[in-house]
């Protein structure tokens, strides 16, 4: 069994992090630390800790331009960038502290003479953040800062091709003065990630990840009772009504395609447009694509990254070749871009048209710059279309018509609805999904409820 994770970065091809995994010795001692630390933690109150995960935020802000540059090189986004993620980071964990006072409040039961009657929130104990490497700050956070305003400790595993973000992320915390054992990652491989999750100190499980993972989790918790949240991708479709404004409509899905090379769980992968604008549509994403540098993540021009490795490069490229094969035309000539090579994770753009819901792009998840784009008749069409899909994390209309949109809205199974927007996520409301997409919420006041045990409070006076 492997004993170290080595990262390679995508950019260059070059070792960039070596790191031992932690031994069966340091994953109990964190176990145990993080399980010892948690009352006292606890006890504190939320003002109290709302107070040492704001100068934990505070600190970890202060180091924007390293962390932004270790994003870039440990997993190629294009470093004009990586600063915008430490920015989120710090507006979702700033929100969560905000809102924990009332999150967290007991809810009182309706008055009866004698009795007092309420339900407290109480922490569940230690919880344990799985987070992917395509936002690396962004996925944690959306667990981590939560879970420690609610009085549990936290043990964080990153992916083995981010480890300086947890990293990053734990010497903040430290010098902030959060007592120890509060805050802690490790480095574990796969099998040492399965056997924390059954480990009887830990009370919940966060993961960010594919499919595949959550099943692995979900087999590692099984019988153990514990809550589980999963995020586990996405197939995520826009529509394009014929009342759209269609400059705002591509200037935005074009973007929410492409962005961190396609490989965004919320990215938009399916598009509808009314047969009205298709041509138009079609005609305006060509050009604003063509307009996409791809290069060097660290040079200061380059706008589109290579994705997280060649293997990742050859299954993208695999899923346009088959659907070209099947009967769709991609709209981009790859050579276009001349740093785009079968032999590396640099990889060209792709708009493909003549697509259909029996090619992969359009009924699997594709993580990488490649979107599928087809002509509708109408919104009962469109809504139909949406919905044919394994995922449901997010779905997005463009329209002048908010009515229209609530109303189709209301018919698309997904976690977040969009209107004149996608691939965003707002920290004051609830981030979910359903289908393939998992189960489990995180961030808002919602949020908190995973990350608590109820407890009922029932006193008769006599």
């Amino acid at each position: 069994m492997t004993q170290e994770l080595i990262t390679i970065s995508p950019i260059d091809g070059r070792e960039v992090v070596r790191r031992a995994y932690a031994s069966e010795t340091q994953i109990a001692q964190a176990l145990a630390n993080a399980q010892s630390a948690q009352p006292a933690w606890h006890a504190l109150g939320v003002q109290e800790r709302g107070r040492l995960v704001s100068a934990a935020v505070d600190r970890f802000v202060e180091a924007r331009d390293e962390i932004a540059r270790a994003i870039t090189i440990q997993m190629g986004r294009p470093l004009r960038y990586t600063p915008g993620e430490v920015a989120g980071f710090e507006a979702r964990a700033r929100h969560m502290i905000a809102i924990a006072d009332e999150a967290l409040a007991p809810i009182p039961a309706p008055p009866q003479a004698g009795f007092n009657r309420y339900i407290s929130r109480e922490p569940i104990g230690v919880a344990l953040t799985i987070a992917p490497w395509n936002y690396p700050l962004l996925t944690a956070v959306n667990s981590i800062v939560p879970a420690l305003m609610a009085g549990n400790t936290v043990i964080l595993k990153h992916s083995d091709q981010t480890p300086l973000c947890a990293e990053l992320i734990e010497r903040a915390f430290r010098d902030a003065g959060l007592p120890k054992g509060v805050f802690q990652y490790v480095h574990a491989s796969h099998e040492i990630v399965q056997r924390m999750i059954r480990a009887p100190e830990i009370g919940y499980v966060s993961f960010t990840g594919s499919v595949r993972g959550g099943r692995n989790v979900e087999e590692s918790a099984a019988g153990r009772f514990i809550g589980v949240g999963l995020e586990l991708g996405g197939n995520d479709p826009a529509y394009v009504r014929a009342d759209a404004k269609i400059e705002h409509a591509v200037e935005t899905l074009v973007d929410g395609a492409f962005f961190n090379s396609g490989q965004s769980c919320c990215g938009i992968q399916r598009i509808y447009v009314a047969k009205p604008l298709y041509d138009e549509f079609i005609e305006r994403a060509e050009a604003l694509t063509r307009a996409y540098v791809l290069g060097n993540p660290l040079h200061a021009d380059t706008t589109l990254g290579p994705v997280v490795r060649t293997r990742a490069a050859a299954e993208i490229r695999g899923i346009i070749a088959e659907a070209v094969s099947a009967g769709a035309q991609n709209m981009i000539d790859p050579s276009h871009f001349k740093e785009a090579s079968e032999s590396s994770p640099y990889v060209a753009p792709a708009l493909l048209t003549r697509v259909n819901h029996h090619m992969r792009i359009m009924n699997d998840e594709c993580f990488g710059p490649v979107v599928g784009i087809m002509p509708v008749d109408n919104d009962e069409e469109a809504i139909a279309l949406m919905n044919d899909s394994p995922y449901g994390l997010t779905a997005a209309v463009f329209t002048q018509d908010e009515d229209a949109a609530l109303r189709i809205g209301r018919q698309v199974r997904t976690g977040t609805f969009f209107m004149n927007r996608c691939d965003y996520l707002d920290p004051a409301l609830a981030w979910t999904g359903v289908k393939n997409t998992g189960r489990g919420v995180s961030l808002s006041a919602v949020g908190y409820e995973q990350l608590t045990q109820a407890k009922s409070f029932h006193l008769r006076s006599v």
